[in-house]
């Protein structure tokens, strides 16, 4: 059976924690080193979170997709 690359969906449950520090939120992703963020609101500290972890996601298939061609 060949494996190839191949866009696909994975879903996966993630840990965020939030905590508030002074008039802050500050929030973080435990499972994914990097993603973290705060914000006044906790809306705010959502979408940042939000907006951290695609950034990263999006960093990360960059590193990938190099290596991959550098690889080839």
């Amino acid at each position: 059976m060949s494996h190839g690359a191949y866009p696909r969906a994975v879903e996966r449950e993630l840990t965020v924690v939030i905590e508030r520090h002074g008039r802050w939120y500050v929030a973080w992703v435990k499972e994914i080193p990097g993603v973290n963020t705060q914000g006044r609101t906790l809306a705010e500290v959502h979408r940042n979170l939000k907006d951290a972890l695609e950034g990263i996601l999006a960093l990360n298939r960059e590193v990938a997709a190099k290596d991959r061609a550098r690889d080839a």
